[in-house]
């Protein structure tokens, strides 16, 4: 399966997850998970569908070391920072390197996805054979 359905299907897991997340928070009249369900829909579903939806676009692009890397990145980063966010907000303040390694794995997967599309931007384009 290509890297960009990887991306699409771990965006939708996480899309359901958020939703999930929100209706049991109104449902409970209990908002304090709110960090979480915003990070996990902003993190999971719109960052990693819009990732999935170049790679779709640039196929050439989702063939590297560096696209396996962006992806184990970002999946990472989704799910320390939002796990980590979850216990630290009921009250296990003891996981914050957990949410700041997820942090950090985030901020590195868009870095390293600027470099992935740097490098498909300034990449020499082959012409198109004709017949």
């Amino acid at each position: 399966m290509r890297l960009a359905y990887w991306f699409f299907i771990v965006a939708i897991l996480a899309g359901l997850a958020g939703m999930g997340l929100g209706i049991q928070m109104g449902i409970a009249h209990d908002f304090t998970l709110m960090p979480v369900h915003a990070h996990v829909n902003l993190l999971g579903w719109a960052s990693l569908f819009l990732y999935g939806l170049y790679y779709r676009v640039e196929p050439s692009a989702e063939g590297t070391a560096l696209a396996v890397i962006h992806f184990a990145l970002a999946v990472s980063g989704l799910v320390l920072m939002t796990g980590g966010l979850t216990l630290m907000l009921q009250g296990n303040e003891a996981l914050m390197p957990v949410t700041i390694a997820g942090a950090l794995c985030a901020i590195s997967a868009m870095a390293v996805f600027l470099i992935v599309v740097l490098r498909r931007g300034f990449a020499p384009r082959r012409a198109a054979s004709i017949g």
